[in-house]
C-alpha cells in the first residue's frame, strides 16, 4: 500500500475539501482526486460522500481513519529511526491538543529538547478523539488533554492547572456587560461548558464561537469583544492594556491531564520530563 495515498486521505478527512487539500499537499486537484480513486479501488470500498459543501466519510471511511493513522504515524517514525541510524536518539513521540501547546506546553518542550539530546522528539498537535486513538494504538507515548478518560492500560496524570479568566477589550465591565458585547465563546471543553453554563445559564447568543484559544484571543486584539481566556497567554496583554480583567467574572479552573501508556517502554523518560513541566508551574 502507497502511504501517500492514506496521507492524501487524511488530509481530505481533515479539511473537508478536496481542493483545500490539494492545496496543503501541493498537489492538483485532478491528482488528489486520483489517489482517492485508486484507495478506493484497492479497498473495493467508497471512502467520501461528495456532496460539495459537506465531504464527509462513508462508513468504511470511518473504519480505514484509524488504520490510515497508525500506519502513517508508524512508517514515520520507521523513517526517522532509520535516518538517525544505530545509536542515534530514542524518538518520544508527544502530542496535545493545540490550545495546550499555546499556554504551556512550548516552553517544557524547548527544555526537553535542549536537556535530552538521547531523545529524537516528535510533537504533534490533534483533537482530543485523535489523541486517544493514538495512544490505544500504541503510536503515541504521551499525550496532553481536557477530561482524559480513565483507562486500565493509561496513566491519567492531572499535571496542568489552567485558570480560565474572563476578559475583555473594554475596561470597567461587568460580568452582565461583557457577556452582551460581542462576546466569543471558546470552546475549552465539556466541562468548561458545562461550568459556563451554571455561571451563565441566559446569556444571550455569542458574536462569534471559536474552538482556539489563539483565535479568540486575536479576534479580540483586532475587533474587540470579551472571551473566557486561560490566564498565562494573556499576561502580556494584561499588563500592556490592551485587555482587561472582568473582576467580577468567576475564574474558571480546568486542569489538563498528561496520558500515556502503564509500563511503556518510555515510563522513565516521561516521569523525569512530566516533573519539569510540574515545576514550570504551568
Amino acid at each position: 500500500m502507497d502511504t501517500q495515498l492514506l496521507k492524501t486521505f487524511l488530509e481530505i478527512h481533515r479539511t473537508r475539501h478536496f481542493g483545500q487539500a490539494a492545496r496543503n499537499l501541493h498537489l492538483s486537484q485532478s491528482a488528489v482526486s486520483a489517489r482517492i480513486r485508486l484507495l478506493e479501488e484497492a479497498l473495493g470500498v467508497s471512502l467520501f460522500t461528495r456532496d460539495r459543501n459537506n465531504i464527509q466519510l462513508t462508513a468504511a471511511g470511518q473504519k480505514l481513519l484509524r488504520h490510515a493513522e497508525n500506519i502513517t504515524t508508524s512508517w514515520n517514525q520507521v523513517r526517522q529511526e532509520m535516518a538517525m541510524g544505530e545509536g542515534g536518539p530514542q524518538l518520544l513521540s508527544v502530542a496535545a491538543l493545540p490550545s495546550l501547546w499555546d499556554i504551556a506546553l512550548q516552553e517544557w518542550a524547548h527544555r526537553v529538547y535542549a536537556e535530552c539530546p538521547d531523545i529524537g522528539l516528535v510533537a504533534e498537535a490533534h483533537d482530543a478523539e485523535t489523541l486517544l486513538r493514538k495512544l490505544q494504538a500504541g503510536t503515541l507515548d504521551l499525550a496532553f488533554l481536557f477530561d482524559a478518560p480513565h483507562s486500565p492500560t493509561l496513566n491519567v496524570i492531572q499535571v496542568l492547572p489552567v485558570p480560565l479568566i474572563m476578559v475583555s477589550t473594554q475596561a470597567g465591565l461587568g460580568a452582565r456587560q461583557a457577556l452582551e458585547r460581542d462576546y466569543v465563546m471558546v470552546d475549552w471543553g465539556t466541562a468548561f461548558a458545562i461550568t459556563h453554563a451554571q455561571h451563565f445559564p441566559d446569556i444571550p447568543t455569542p458574536r462569534a464561537r471559536v474552538g482556539l484559544g489563539r483565535m479568540a484571543r486575536a479576534l479580540l486584539l483586532d475587533q474587540g469583544g470579551s472571551a473566557y481566556l486561560a490566564e498565562p497567554m494573556v499576561r502580556r496583554e494584561l499588563r500592556d492594556g490592551r485587555l482587561h480583567r472582568v473582576e467580577a467574572a468567576p475564574v474558571i479552573e480546568r486542569v489538563a491531564s498528561a496520558v500515556y501508556p502503564v509500563n511503556g517502554a518510555h515510563q522513565p523518560v516521561i516521569d523525569k520530563i512530566l516533573g519539569w513541566l510540574s515545576a514550570a508551574g504551568a
